[in-house]
């Protein structure tokens, strides 16, 4: 994954011409969170392991949210490269779920059916989430080989790349071929919860 330039350095001036100012306060309630109590204090960017590998950072999508710059949000790749550490809401100031605010982004831009901004990454979101919703819990072997299934269009060097590690990694017992089932009602209620767009792509 190569480093991006962060698209708010640019001397390209922002379009606010397609602003949606109701944007905000519907981020805000799906999230649980007041996205204009952020201060841009840039303390999410600066604790976020994968902030090089971002257009605009968890600073720049909040600015764009409260700006009401929803499609900009919303086919950037912050949202897919975002790992859900949950670094950023624990040294924010204001106490903001930003991951969580993330998570929304993800789900609408899959609903409005926009360009999704890191295509590889949004195939291993689905591909972990189809993992648990057959399982209750992703299996590690399964989420690769549907990974790998998902992104067919990488060509076969795609295909074979972590083929000498899985097995490295199946030598050494840290993957099991076979998954770790959630028993009983559990699974099924697991299921429920991963449903949405995420199905149909």
């Amino acid at each position: 994954m190569n480093r991006e330039v962060k698209k708010f350095s640019s001397q390209e001036p922002i379009n606010m011409s397609a602003s949606d100012l109701g944007f905000a306060k519907q981020v805000g309630k799906v999230a649980g969170t007041d996205l204009n109590s952020c201060l841009t204090c840039m303390s999410c960017s600066g604790g976020c392991p994968m902030y090089p590998y971002m257009d605009y950072g968890p600073h720049g999508i909040m600015r764009l949210a409260v700006l009401g710059l929803k499609k900009e949000a919303l086919t950037s790749t912050t949202i897919w490269r975002c790992v859900g550490c949950h670094t950023c809401a624990a040294v924010c100031p204001m106490a903001i779920n930003i991951a969580g605010v993330m998570d929304y982004l993800r789900e609408e831009c899959l609903a409005e059916k926009l360009p999704v901004g890191d295509v590889p990454l949004m195939q291993f979101h689905r591909a972990f989430l189809t993992s648990v919703r057959f399982h209750g819990r992703a299996s590690k072997v399964e989420l690769m080989g549907l990974h790998k299934l998902f992104t067919l269009g990488g060509g076969p060097k795609t295909w074979m790349q972590d083929a000498v590690l899985g097995v490295k990694m199946i030598l050494m017992r840290k993957l099991h071929l076979l998954p770790s089932r959630v028993s009983g009602v559990g699974r099924g209620q697991i299921k429920k919860f991963v449903t949405g767009p995420w199905r149909s792509r």
